[in-house]
């Protein structure tokens, strides 16, 4: 029961944690499609123009981005309803019931990874073109670069908004990983309980019908019992 108790409270403990950093990838990239004009930085290339230094942008398509707003979501509503479930149970959870928390697990564990990597190597092709002008990819922030869009498009806020991502995409998967973990132990925990159980019922009628059966060796019919004295 205390090793139930510990991990029930792991698993509070790590879903109020996503939820933190769903907002982490949520917020900032929903900025960032907003100050970008529904553009996706992500993937994004382009050159540089000689005539008038701007960056001629080619942009990559939406999914990019997306992908990871719809992946913060996901972790935001099923943390938040997992919270609210752990916080009220009261008995053991069933097998079916643990069963649907590894699923879930694996699920967000994915996500996760595949919205990390895709933000990391993304904003790293974004970083590429920016540096073929700028030092350092955080020096262009804020900058008038884009070609003909440089009104409609706001690109001061880009690199903490992609780095916040990040830590919020890269955060999400390693707490995921330890919530798969933890739905993993307790899904075994529950299996062995139950295979004891049954091993016990088992054992229990063995014995119980083996005592009958002895009982019913040793008793002498009256009978019987009468002839023989006779």
């Amino acid at each position: 029961m205390a090793l139930s108790n510990i991990l029930l409270l792991s698993q509070i403990a790590g879903h109020v944690i996503l939820v933190i950093l769903s907002l982490c990838m949520l917020v900032p990239l929903g900025m960032s499609i907003r100050e970008f004009s529904g553009h996706c930085l992500l993937f994004t290339t382009g050159k540089w123009r000689e005539e008038d230094g701007m960056f001629e942008v080619k942009w990559s398509s939406t999914g990019f981005c997306h992908f990871p707003v719809l992946t913060a979501i996901f972790h935001f509503l099923i943390s938040t309803v997992q919270i609210y479930r752990y916080s009220r149970m009261k008995d053991e959870a069933s097998f079916l019931s643990l069963f649907i928390d590894v699923v879930l697990g694996i699920w967000m564990l994915a996500f996760s990874i595949l919205s990390a990597v895709m933000i990391t190597l993304g904003f790293i092709v974004w970083c590429d073109g920016m540096t073929e002008r700028f030092p350092s990819c955080e020096t262009a922030a804020g900058q008038n670069i884009i070609h003909g869009d440089q009104d409609q498009i706001d690109t001061s806020g880009f690199y903490i908004e992609m780095g916040t991502a990040q830590f919020g995409a890269w955060g999400a998967f390693a707490i995921s990983v330890g919530i798969g973990v933890i739905a993993i132990l307790k899904l075994i925990h529950n299996h062995q309980v139950r295979n004891i159980k049954v091993s016990m019922y088992l054992e229990r009628q063995r014995l119980v019908n083996q005592h009958q059966h002895q009982l019913d060796g040793n008793s002498t019919p009256p009978l019987m019992s009468e002839t023989t004295n006779k």
